[in-house]
């Protein structure tokens, strides 16, 4: 399994919170996509047909995936393009601040 962990700077995490949940295609909220609003951690695979997206890409700065034009925002939210859902937050959990567990 391919996994995105990103340390978000503050500047990304502002921006993501202030999306209109209501625009989006899959409508989520930045807050419900992460346990700590610095580390974002999803799968690393486009909704559409299973390509790995390119991280700090695409129209909104997040991930973009070239096989089919899938653009997503740095929550792993789609924004454009045809993948019909967010990139998926898999279960994780921070054992200390330095040590994360997925799965």
């Amino acid at each position: 399994m391919y996994y995105i962990i990103n340390n978000r700077s503050a500047r990304e995490i502002a921006k993501e919170a202030e999306v209109d949940v209501a625009s989006l295609r899959d409508p989520q909220s930045d807050v419900d996509r992460v346990r700590n609003p610095q580390w974002l951690v999803v799968l690393g695979v486009c909704t559409h047909l299973g390509c790995v997206p390119i991280a700090n890409a695409g129209d909104y700065g997040g991930y973009y995936c070239p096989c089919h034009g899938s653009h997503y925002d740095a929550s792993g939210r789609i924004r454009k393009g045809p993948a019909p859902l967010n990139l998926e937050v898999p279960f994780y959990q921070f054992l200390d601040e330095n040590t994360l567990i997925i799965g």
